[in-house]
């Protein structure tokens, strides 16, 4: 998948690509966490609210009439960038509510999405689902077979049923079904821990509690004012989209922890891994949740935690509970809060799950991390030497990284075209960092640390070293 936007926010004109680990460097206020919110937008619209027309008015009366239609998964396949394009241009108008910011400020975005058709792949796909309508009925069943290029809707309602339904729900969630089914690869579920996960951490309870004082008091004075309307107007209003995701996740973590993410059954060691990081475990109890550390008989409190048992929260959560192969997880800044050697257990924590197939979307500000999968990356290769590093400082196999999955960009001013413009002008952009079986390249670092260590050669030796 790749991505091109314009004018949004700082960022004047950026390309970037999603690999397998996708990583974007760069100074402060250079539009990092513009793009990873503007993509995980996207997945999020595209997931829960595009709804495009996938079959006509023949197969809908079809479908109501004799009970039963098939999809032809193919012919989507073959419009594929045309129904991209529809959500693309669907999805700008939903900017200003992302980015919880003014309609002006998107007034020239431009945001593209284009995918290569060798990423749909839903010969292997088997599916069986039966929907159950508003009125609690079952309407219809859907199914897929393996191997097969259709879907096959059959209507399973009474008539007298049908008649009560509302048409267009019907026609939207067979839309959604379709599009889960020939896309589901290629814009798979996506999980966010925004920059601001420790406040939405730390002051969970607050949210509860403020949420319902107000629904209480509103829903006591005005008989006429919808209390549920008006929080999520507030909320829309207050809140980016990636906060609010955060925001809600916390609000809902006793209902998260019921059961057993996919990861963490078929890769418990990335479970370890994680843990090593946060130095305990996050548990769920009658009182409430709370975070325990090794070999200790407490249990604290998010309040009670440290900043680094706040800020890891989410990605704790998600790795145990609801983690995916196939899954985009995207952190804005993972080394926040970290020491050093916690940034690099991090990195490794990273290119575990990575093997183990979700995909990894960071920003970083984090030379640790960076080295660190440099190392994984140098280590990746079968001579005596990688194998004896391996041994000494306790490297796994499932840790190693190929440089071919990984996608890494410095956010920086560059000089670039733009259309209309006589001359390349200098502007915030995203410039592809160069990555080889040495690792990858990020010459704003080194050229901060170079600079650090010809000022601390000149305080040592007296300005003699040339």
């Amino acid at each position: 998948m790749k991505v091109a936007v314009e004018n949004l926010g700082i960022i004047r004109k950026a390309d970037f690509e999603v690999g397998d680990l996708t990583i974007i460097c760069g100074n402060n206020n250079t539009g990092k966490t513009y793009a990873t919110y503007a993509l995980y937008g996207f997945i999020s619209f595209w997931n829960e609210a595009f709804s495009p027309v996938l079959f006509g008015d023949e197969a809908v009366n079809k479908l109501f009439n004799s009970g039963s239609i098939k999809i032809d998964l193919d012919e989507i396949h073959r419009n594929s960038n045309d129904i991209v394009d529809q959500a693309c241009k669907e999805y700008i108008k939903q900017l200003p509510m992302v980015f919880a910011a003014a309609e002006k400020h998107f007034s020239n975005t431009d945001f593209k999405v284009c995918i290569n058709e060798s990423e749909i792949d839903f010969s292997n796909i088997e599916e069986a689902i039966q929907t159950i309508g508003p009125n609690r009925k079952p309407v219809f069943n859907l199914s897929k077979k393996r191997g097969e290029h259709f879907v096959t809707i059959n209507m399973v309602a009474k008539a007298e049923d049908i008649d009560e339904i509302n048409k267009d729900w019907i026609i939207h969630w067979v839309t959604r079904q379709t599009l889960d089914i020939v896309f589901g690869r290629v814009f798979p579920e996506v999980f966010i821990a925004s920059i601001e996960r420790t406040g939405a951490t730390i002051f969970r309870r607050e949210l509860d509690f403020i949420r319902n004082r107000l629904l209480e008091n509103v829903s006591n004075r005005d008989k006429d004012i919808d209390p549920f309307a008006l929080i999520d107007a507030i909320n829309d209003k207050r809140y980016a989209l990636p906060v609010k995701a955060d925001v809600e996740f916390n609000r809902n973590l006793e209902d998260v922890v019921k059961k057993e993410s996919a990861i963490s059954q078929i890769n418990p060691d990335i479970l370890k891994s994680f843990d090593s990081i946060v130095g305990g475990e996050y548990k769920s109890t009658k009182e409430g949740f709370y975070y325990v550390p090794d070999k200790g008989n407490v249990k604290l409190s998010m309040g009670e935690g440290s900043s680094s048992v706040r800020s890891l929260l989410n990605m704790g959560i998600y790795i145990r509970h609801i983690a995916n192969p196939g899954d985009i997880l995207m952190i804005d800044e993972p080394e926040l809060n970290l020491h050093p050697m916690n940034q690099r257990r991090m990195a490794r924590t990273l290119a575990k799950l990575v093997n183990a197939g979700v995909k990894v979307f960071i920003t970083t500000h984090s030379d640790y991390i960076i080295k660190e999968f440099n190392t994984l990356i140098m280590l990746n290769r079968s001579d005596a030497s990688a194998g004896r590093v391996m041994e000494k400082y306790q490297y796994q196999e499932n840790e190693l990284l190929d440089a071919g999955r990984i996608k890494a960009y410095i956010a920086k001013k560059e000089l670039i075209t733009i259309e209309g413009a006589k001359k390349r002008q200098r502007h915030n952009t995203f410039v592809l960092a160069p990555i080889d079986k040495y690792g990858i390249e990020i010459s704003d670092f080194d050229e901060t640390i170079n600079k650090m260590n010809e000022i601390q050669d000149e305080l040592l030796f007296g300005g003699q070293v040339t």
